[in-house]
């Protein structure tokens, strides 16, 4: 018997939001494979409840992982476009602002 992890596409956290998602929203997936994958939800976890401390350990933790070498080169396609994303996002955001306000 198999045990699909939690948050998996077999096994959706109970938050998972890909559903609710609006057709031109855009979103960002980090992988398991991705190296920093755990430490940048922990992260985002820590920020999100307001535990500053916490946030701040964590990044520390990863800037050393990142220290000897980046885990993909600045002038990678998909580093450019991850800020390409987060740039849509604020876009994206910006737009509902507008239009509920």
């Amino acid at each position: 018997m198999s045990i699909s992890l939690v948050g998996s596409k077999a096994n959706p956290s109970k938050f998972d939001c890909y559903s609710d998602l609006a057709a031109d929203e855009p979103y960002f997936v980090i992988r398991a494979d991705d190296p920093l994958s755990d430490s940048l939800i922990e992260l985002h976890a820590y920020i999100g409840a307001g535990q500053s401390g916490a946030a701040h350990n964590k990044l520390a933790e990863i800037m050393a992982l990142t220290s000897g070498q980046a885990p993909r080169p600045s002038d990678s396609p998909k580093y450019r476009e991850t800020f390409a994303i987060s740039q849509a996002m604020e876009a994206w955001r910006s737009g509902r602002m507008k239009k509920a306000g």
